[in-house]
């Protein structure tokens, strides 16, 4: 009897995945156009959104709905999710993924006039597994799910 994984296992595994190689293609909903290969930055403890550092002439200044496309190292895990895009005005989340990589960008530092940082809410994901050459497939979300909490609490509070 083979395991297939279950969402959550799946989603373990994209969020260690997408650590592991941090690259994926990113495009304005409706604008193929603006698909390009961007590099998240990731907060092991924030499973609900990922950073990008940009430059301010970039079409994803525009900000709003995005898709993002990824395949792991191994060609194991393919997903596809959604998001919408904001300018993060937080400066200690800027601080603390700020790193050397990104660095190399901008000729002028962190105080890049250049530099737009940006961060990208989760939407919903598709994850595809190759298990034993099988491709098996789980929709889920990747983001806050506060309507679920809002609807458990609502149905506690349905009189009988």
């Amino acid at each position: 009897m083979t395991h297939h994984a279950t969402p959550n296992e799946l989603k373990q595994t994209f969020w260690r995945s997408l650590a592991d190689s941090p690259f994926l293609f990113l495009q304005l909903d409706g604008r193929s156009d603006t698909s390009v290969p961007m590099s998240a930055q990731l907060d092991k403890d924030a499973n609900s959104a990922i950073w990008f550092f940009t430059q301010k002439n970039s079409s994803f200044a525009q900000l709003g709905a995005v898709t993002a496309s990824f395949a792991d190292k191994g060609h194991d895990l393919f997903a596809r999710f959604t998001g919408t895009l904001s300018v993060e005005t937080s400066q200690e989340r800027f601080e603390q993924l700020w790193n050397n990589f990104v660095a190399a960008w901008y000729d002028g530092g962190k105080e890049d006039p250049d530099i737009l940082f940006l961060r990208m809410d989760l939407g919903d994901a598709e994850i595809w597994s190759g298990d034993l050459g099988l491709l098996t497939t789980a929709k889920m979300a990747l983001g806050m799910t506060v309507h679920d909490e809002a609807e458990k609490q609502h149905a506690d509070a349905v009189p009988l």
